[in-house]
């Protein structure tokens, strides 16, 4: 087992761009010319040459960069018991563009046993070594539970879980077998990625995706809150789970805009994560006043560098954005990465893989002017 633990002074969030031999291979396999067995497979090598080039970055952390999703949040919704993968006639709408149409709706009373994400991560855990650490990434609790009431979803939700609280406390004991089925499997690190909290603050009112019921931002913020922190009772001391949050991130654009003010007060100062990994990379995401509410102790990711243009940020620019930001939370509690992944779905950010790379190489360059070549 690596000593390392997330999160690190350069750090990403976990997606990365698919390589066209991958793409392919889904689409063969989608178009029934080659076998799941051979669809493995070829998710193995691109895997493998993908932790290769993690590793000659000179990153701590490594991921299999969600290659075998297609979406980072639904496919890990579809393998929990008592969901199912839809396809609406719609998908997201994001700012300028419509995302594909996939979903998913219950089918019976949520569980987390025999989670196929589990054997996904062992093949990842085989290359850890004594200077990288195999972090696993999640949909937060919170965003599986706003999918089962996007639209008619909600309905149907219903229908299992007349009572609310008790589908709050189903879905975060599903969860939590979850992270204990991949602790025994030796992983140490786990994030939650978590769109909700930028959804609820956002201007447009993005959010209210709960069938026009009339809840507040506050009391979808309580619920949120309320799920993540079940699913993180009792775990055990040495697993580390962090959060990440952004407003989305789906072929270079975004689904929501607005500050972290409202919901810092729940987020920030309540849920029972690690560390937190934040959208800061324009002004969708407000200033650092928000980070006030972090606990004394907790780390942040500073996502200031974008993962949705190839264009390479201003060191001093960024710079002086981290030192802005330890105004509210001290300097060595403070971390650097890309403001989200670079392939949320499959379809990826408008840059190339080199590009994608560069941009890591700069999160690592300002990292260690920043807080010098320090191994922590």
């Amino acid at each position: 087992m690596s000593k390392w633990t997330t999160p690190f002074r350069y750090d990403y969030v976990g997606s990365f761009l698919r390589p066209e031999t991958l793409k392919q291979a889904r689409a063969d396999w989608n178009a029934g010319k080659i076998s799941r067995e051979e669809l493995r497979k070829a998710e193995d090598a691109c895997i493998t040459d993908l932790i290769e080039k993690q590793k000659a970055l000179g990153y701590h952390v490594i991921t299999d960069g969600e290659f075998r999703r297609s979406y980072w949040h639904l496919d890990f919704m579809w393998g929990l018991n008592g969901i199912e993968e839809i396809e609406l006639d719609h998908g997201y709408y994001f700012k300028g563009e419509e995302t594909t149409h996939g979903s998913c709706r219950m089918t019976g009373k949520i569980s987390g046993e025999n989670h196929p994400i589990v054997q996904d991560f062992l093949f990842v855990k085989q290359f850890e070594d004594e200077n990288t650490i195999a972090k696993q990434t999640l949909p937060a609790p919170a965003q599986t539970l706003a999918e089962l009431f996007r639209e008619d979803n909600a309905r149907i939700t219903r229908e299992f879980y007349p009572d609310e609280e008790e589908l709050l406390r189903d879905l975060a004991a599903a969860y939590h077998r979850v992270y204990l089925d991949l602790y025994a499997a030796g992983c140490r690190n786990i994030q939650l990625d978590d769109c909700t909290w930028g959804m609820i603050v956002d201007e447009e009112g993005y959010w209210k995706m709960r069938e026009g019921d009339g809840a507040t931002l506050e009391q979808e913020a309580e619920r949120y809150l309320k799920v993540n922190n079940l699913s993180l009772e009792d775990l055990p001391e040495d697993l580390v789970v962090n959060t990440h949050i952004c407003r989305g991130n789906y072929h270079s654009t975004y689904a929501s805009s607005g500050p972290y003010d409202k919901v810092a007060p729940y987020v920030f100062a309540q849920e029972n994560v690690h560390a937190f990994y934040l959208e800061f990379d324009d002004k969708r995401s407000g200033n650092f006043v928000s980070l006030k509410e972090i606990p004394r102790g907790k780390k942040v990711v500073l996502g200031l560098i974008t993962s949705k243009r190839p264009e390479l940020e201003s060191k001093e620019l960024v710079k002086r954005r981290i030192y802005e930001a330890a105004q509210y939370v001290p300097l060595r509690n403070l971390c650097l990465s890309p403001q989200c992944g670079f392939a949320s779905c499959e379809i990826g950010n408008k840059l190339t893989e080199e590009e994608q790379f560069a941009k890591l190489r700069l999160v690592k360059e300002i990292a260690e002017e920043v807080w010098g070549k320090e191994e922590d």
